[in-house]
């Protein structure tokens, strides 16, 4: 495993910011999955082409949400992974 290369000190460093990382992702799925549908009923007031917003903040909003923080979470690890160089080749 490429992370025994590491000293302890670079272990730690390179845990805090996949940490840091995860929480980040974590909140932001935690907003997008309850926070959002919480405000639906309000959101639903404004309409778009017909349909009311809650329902393109729930159930579209939200999906294209999670994609873009797959991305994110993808694009930002492999950023760490090669700070540290523990990167996959």
């Amino acid at each position: 495993m490429a992370e025994s290369r590491l000293t302890a000190s670079q272990q730690a460093a390179y845990w805090e910011k996949t940490k840091r990382l995860m929480l980040v992702i974590l909140a932001a799925w935690f907003f997008f999955s309850f926070v959002i549908h919480f405000w639906a009923p309000q959101l639903n007031q404004i309409r778009i082409i017909g349909f009311p917003l809650g329902y393109y903040m729930a159930a579209q909003g939200s999906l294209i949400a999670f994609v873009l923080m797959c991305v994110w979470n993808a694009k930002s690890q492999d950023r760490i992974d090669h700070e540290f160089g523990v990167q996959d080749e």
